[in-house]
């Protein structure tokens, strides 16, 4: 947060000009303090923690099934998904009829047609450049399931100019037998997953949450890779 703070306070004196008057255009500045927040904001990674269980049955392994929940998520600042959903659509729909409706279902939609796939693919790069023989997917005949269960969204902002809020998620990843499902054989958490665009061209939230998944996915392969040395 104290690394935040002072990026923060000396990116507004580059493009105040009171840190380098006038040696630095205006132009470049604004480039500078842009690539600074990027780079803040990149320095931050998510937190991968095993609470219980062991990932010792994935050894020999070739395909693990994944599977995707969202039920109960929070929010942003809202604790039921459903007032998040109520109040974007009225939201669009104030600005333009029908146009809510088409958010409520690109909401939705955005799961499978673009988070799932980018966790999974960040998830199998980082697994393959660490020489791990494990490739998750749709694998419905595989022996074990992990459940990749979605228990927080913020799907942050972009403000005027360059002010901007990253997206973040927090998941559950349960490992479990794909016949028997009654016991967990191992519970993940994974805390704090930033999002954004490259360059900050990322003004559609689905963009940023894109990215959340993609880091969650790269964080759980190099956890993964070394657990199953």
């Amino acid at each position: 947060m104290n690394a935040i703070l002072k990026a923060t306070k000396l990116t507004a004196r580059l493009v105040a000009g009171r840190t380098i008057r006038n040696s630095i255009p205006l132009t470049k500045r604004v480039f500078i303090l842009a690539s600074l927040l990027l780079t803040v904001n990149a320095s931050f990674a998510a937190i991968v923690k095993l609470n219980s269980g062991s990932l010792g049955f994935l050894k020999g392994e070739t395909q693990v099934n994944v599977e995707y929940g969202y039920e109960g998520m929070r929010v942003s600042k809202f604790e039921h998904e459903q007032d998040y959903i109520d109040k974007k659509v009225a939201e669009f729909n104030n600005k333009e009829a029908g146009k809510g409706e088409l958010w409520r279902q690109g909401w939705v939609a955005d799961r499978a047609q673009r988070y799932q796939p980018k966790f999974e693919e960040l998830l199998n790069r980082y697994l393959a450049d660490r020489k791990s023989s494990l490739t998750f997917g749709s694998f419905k005949d595989a022996k074990y399931t992990l459940i990749l269960k979605t228990t927080f969204t913020e799907p942050g902002w972009v403000g005027l100019g360059l002010i901007r809020q990253s997206s973040l998620i927090n998941a559950d990843a349960v490992f479990m037998e794909t016949q028997n499902r009654a016991t967990p054989l191992a519970a993940l958490t994974i805390t704090k997953s930033p999002g954004f665009g490259a360059m900050g061209y990322d003004y559609d939230p689905a963009i940023r949450i894109q990215e959340s998944y993609a880091k969650a996915g790269k964080e759980l392969g190099i956890f993964l890779s070394k657990k199953n040395k």
